[in-house]
């Protein structure tokens, strides 16, 4: 017998023998899901600039245009109403993982997309990725960091990771698309999912809880959202037919809600009227900075003839100050409560947005781009206040629902914004009488919720 038999293992004890925990870092956990948080939200706005080169490219006219943006948007909006269930039933790191391996496969299809039917599809998968990852990806960070005071922090710099994606998304599409090409703003995501992906294997492994799904209202949602934007966005029987679709399909979404043991958005959420007016500020807050970013990707390099890189670079003032403003808001809310900045910064975009009828064919790119920066500095003010004052008038139990119901909010307001903009700009009176037909329509919509804003009761 071999001196060493005694310390050999066969294969049915090893089969047997428990595996030893894995250990997790929790800094690797956060730098993962802030990679993925941050990779979803730069997909939603580095592809405005890339709009017109893609339009040469694949042709499609203006409302193809808008489904480049809006079926990303549309898909993401309406299934975050359900993914945080999903993740809790398959558990976060599971959730996040699959959610990152779609989208980075959904990217290369979009970068590969031979006509712009394959290109509106590759971008609804992506959306789809996204609303997994999402709430995915904050799960982990709130797993990896217990401790009530170092989970805040690391939530606060998950957030920013958001914030900055916001900022560099017009500045990077215009720089692929002019020193690559448009297919380089999605190629990029291989490496980035990868890495996130990477990452992720050190994170920890958590349990399975069972969490009810709505699926028939999650189905009458999505319809409805999607009826609701083909209405908008396409002509003919199309927008006729969905004309009819959109309120049947909404009607059908009440009616499952109402009946439903496990609802995808209880109705009494909005009740309160902290909550209502907290989604119709979010929703505004998204029509006019969604909308705008929108049509002035296309003003940029349509109207002015600049190139790709010029119109990105020309965002840089207004979306580099946006995380500023939100470290401000979260200061003055908890000073003064968060009806204080919610009204300053819906005040400030309303005045942003008047300013910005200023601009026309002979105004200069650079004051263009300067006018854009009182709306950034607006919606930056209003936003965080918005979200604290909502997730203050629930209890904490219901924080994610909540968080879930603003985002897809906002989400579905700026998808929308873009169909109406899109509509306005590219009809028949013109790019800059659309584009002020526009503006006027956030502004009013904001003095609307700036007016329900005042009703909120003071701390």
């Amino acid at each position: 017998m071999s001196p060493n038999a005694s310390l050999q293992i066969s294969p049915t004890e090893r089969r047997l023998t428990p595996r030893a925990p894995r250990v997790s870092s929790p800094a690797l956990t956060l730098t993962a899901a802030l990679l993925g948080f941050a990779l979803i939200t730069l997909d939603a706005s580095v592809v405005n600039v890339a709009l017109p080169a893609v339009g040469t490219d694949l042709g499609g006219g203006m409302s193809g245009l808008q489904w480049v943006v809006d079926a990303y948007t549309l898909a993401f909006a309406a299934l975050m109403l359900s993914t945080g269930a999903f993740a809790d039933r398959v558990g976060s790191a599971r959730a996040y993982a699959l959610g990152t391996v779609v989208f980075t496969l959904a990217s290369a299809a979009c970068g590969l997309a031979p006509t712009l039917g394959a290109l509106i599809g590759a971008r609804v998968l992506q959306g789809v990725a996204a609303a997994v990852v999402l709430p995915a990806s904050l799960a982990l960070v709130r797993q990896a960091y217990p401790d009530p005071e170092r989970g805040a922090r690391a939530v606060a710099l998950w957030a920013a990771g958001g914030s900055v994606a916001v900022a560099l998304g017009p500045v990077a599409g215009g720089a692929l698309t002019t020193l690559w090409e448009w297919r380089g703003i999605f190629y990029i995501n291989l490496p980035l999912g990868l890495a996130a992906l990477a990452l992720t294997t050190r994170a920890p492994r958590t349990g399975r809880r069972p969490a009810p799904l709505d699926l028939p209202g999650q189905l009458a949602a999505a319809v409805a959202l999607a009826a609701l934007a083909f209405a908008v966005i396409e002509h003919g029987t199309v927008r006729i037919v969905a004309g009819l679709l959109a309120p049947a399909a909404g009607v059908a979404f009440w009616w499952i809600e109402r009946r439903a043991a496990h609802p995808v958005v209880p109705f009494g959420l909005f009740r309160g009227r902290t909550v209502a007016v907290a989604l119709g500020a979010g929703a505004t807050a998204s029509v006019a900075f969604y909308g705008v970013i929108f049509a002035f990707s296309l003003y940029f390099q349509r109207v002015r003839g600049e190139s790709a890189l010029t119109a990105g670079l020309m965002f840089l003032p207004m979306t580099a100050l946006i995380p500023v403003m939100n470290v401000l808001s979260g200061k003055l809310s908890n000073r003064f409560g968060p009806r204080v900045p919610m009204l300053a910064g819906q005040i400030i975009a309303l005045a942003g947005l008047l300013m910005l009828l200023l601009a026309d064919e002979r105004t200069p790119t650079l004051l263009a781009a300067f006018l854009l920066v009182p709306l950034a500095l607006g919606c930056g003010l209003a936003v965080p206040a918005l979200t604290a004052a909502m997730m203050e008038a629930l209890p904490r139990e219901r924080a994610g629902l909540a968080a879930g119901v603003l985002n897809a909010g906002r989400q579905v307001a700026g998808a929308l914004s873009i169909a109406v903009f899109g509509a306005l700009v590219g009809g028949g009176v013109g790019f800059v009488p659309g584009l002020r037909v526009s503006l006027l329509i956030a502004a009013a919509l904001l003095a609307l919720s700036a007016l329900t804003t005042l009703r909120l009761r003071r701390p």
